[in-house]
């Protein structure tokens, strides 16, 4: 009877422990994968356009400066995952000192490589309006919004250095006779799971 016994429980261990549950593979970013343009915008990161721009954008993709080829192993090779925290506040000071906040604007964190740097070289600091950015770079950008104080944070942000973009828009209270776009970027690195307190400002001039 203790034999029954004992052959029932390895049978009942082998047809039930045993059972393992498949663990789903981390998905992989599918850089062949061919978008449509018009679906994805990403137009708000070229705002604060100078009036000359504004003229080349008329005239056509052609006549904006040529962004450099998608370094597909450069992308692919950065982390999808992350237990990091970036979170600040976005506002501009005016000629005195007093702080305008940008509300309820869309923010992003973009990973610094080499493709990203031409736009924040070109684009950012030179004032180029440049062709648009490949569609696959969509992928990669992370995005948050800010609250009613211009308060913002992104969570589960994997390791490495970005380019945090927002935008604020302003008129009287800057001074300005009509709405204007201040686009702001800056420089910031996170590792591990630190919490980064960054604010997105800039003084208007």
């Amino acid at each position: 009877m203790y034999k029954i016994f004992g052959i029932s429980a390895i049978a009942l261990f082998i047809f039930s422990g045993c059972v393992q549950t498949e663990i789903p593979k981390k998905e992989l970013p599918n850089l062949t994968h061919t978008y449509d343009v018009n679906d994805v915008d990403m137009s708000d990161l070229d705002e604060n356009l100078t009036e000359t721009e504004l003229i080349m954008s008329e005239e056509g993709e052609e006549s904006k400066m040529a962004r450099i080829e998608f370094p597909v192993s450069e992308y692919y090779g950065l982390p999808r995952s992350g237990r990091g925290t970036i979170k600040g506040t976005i506002y501009v000071k005016d000629l005195y000192g007093d702080k305008v906040f940008g509300a309820g604007t869309r923010l992003y964190l973009n990973p610094i490589t080499s493709y990203s740097k031409q736009w924040y070289v070109e684009s950012y600091l030179g004032g180029h309006q440049m062709q648009k950015a490949d569609p696959r770079l969509f992928n990669y950008l992370r995005f948050t919004a800010s609250n009613s104080k211009g308060e913002f944070a992104f969570y589960g942000v994997p390791s490495g250095s970005y380019y945090l973009i927002g935008t604020v828009k302003c008129a009287n209270e800057c001074g300005y006779n009509s709405l204007k776009s201040i686009r702001i970027t800056k420089k910031v690195t996170v590792q591990g799971n630190q919490v980064i307190v960054k604010d997105l400002t800039q003084n208007i001039n």
